[in-house]
């Protein structure tokens, strides 16, 4: 099943420890992986990972995760000497400027945000990762199931534009046909209107000039290889596999074949409708963008 890269998803997950998570995942044509997670659980990025990898095959996946232990675990703290040291210079000058006679209190530092806080103690990966892993599970098939759904959108509007691409083809297969006797026809007309029918016109000459003209506008290659192209196409869309570059390949040479043939073609009926089916081909490459 087609799936898009556009996704958001969250869950929350509490044990030993409780677990905050968001995932967004966005159009990439490779697999970019973006962790946040706090300072002291960095080592937990490599089983974060390998979770996401078995789900994901490409796009851009950012994902936030917030560990929060019990308060028991906060049993230290942590003082943030640079900052508390500037704040006192601070107030030393601003009291000298002012001329005031009192000293500072140390309880004005210490109320200042960030100089005294609490650091949670770092618990063992093992007691810890069974819960990161059942939020981290749960958030991804959410969001497995939106980018499903979004996909299946996509996959319908897709399908929807082949078949008409498809019906488009198999009408200008219908017009290039019989050329030889389109060209015979024609050469023999345009002779006789600029001769008057004052000279004679020779069948065998005309048949010939007839035949190289037809072969020089012969599409019938350029015709196989793109109704074979679009027959993959569809087969690659039902696919249960990532599908994004298979199809982005298909179109680049779906669309290589219809410019040919509208480079040979002579009629402007035909040239028409490789206009149409090179604008199809034009939106359903936007949609591509947007599929694993």
């Amino acid at each position: 099943m087609i799936k898009s890269m556009t996704a958001y998803a969250k869950a929350e997950s509490k044990g030993t420890v409780s677990v905050n998570l968001e995932i967004r995942s966005y159009n990439n044509r490779y697999l970019d992986l973006v962790l946040r997670l706090p300072q002291q659980y960095l080592s937990l990025e490599e089983r974060i990972k390998s979770v996401v990898v078995e789900k994901i095959a490409r796009g851009r996946v950012e994902l936030k995760m917030q560990i929060i232990s019990e308060p028991s675990e906060a049993i230290s703290f942590e003082i943030n000497r640079p900052k508390a040291a500037a704040y006192f210079q601070a107030l030393e000058q601003l009291r000298d400027e002012l001329k005031i006679k009192a000293p500072i209190a140390l309880e004005q530092i210490a109320a200042v945000s960030d100089i005294i806080k609490p650091v949670e103690t770092e618990l063992q990966l093992d007691q810890i990762w069974p819960v990161v892993h059942d939020c981290l599970t749960r958030a991804l098939v959410d969001l497995e199931q939106m980018r499903t759904r979004e996909g299946e959108y996509v996959a319908a509007d897709i399908g929807r534009r082949i078949q008409q691409i498809q019906q488009w083809l198999a009408e200008i297969g219908k017009q290039s046909s019989n050329l030889v006797n389109g060209y015979r026809e024609r050469l023999t007309e345009r002779i006789s209107a600029l001769t008057e029918g004052i000279v004679s016109i020779d069948p065998d000459r005309i048949a010939q000039e007839a035949a190289i003209l037809a072969d020089r506008s012969d599409i019938t290659e350029e015709f196989v290889r793109a109704g074979s192209h679009l027959a993959q196409f569809v087969a690659v869309l039902k696919s249960g596999e990532p599908a994004g570059r298979k199809l982005n390949f298909l179109l680049q040479e779906l669309n290589r074949e219809f410019n040919t043939v509208g480079s040979k073609t002579d009629k402007s009926s035909v040239a028409h409708l490789v206009v149409e089916v090179k604008a199809e081909i034009e939106k359903i490459r936007e949609q591509i963008q947007n599929i694993e």
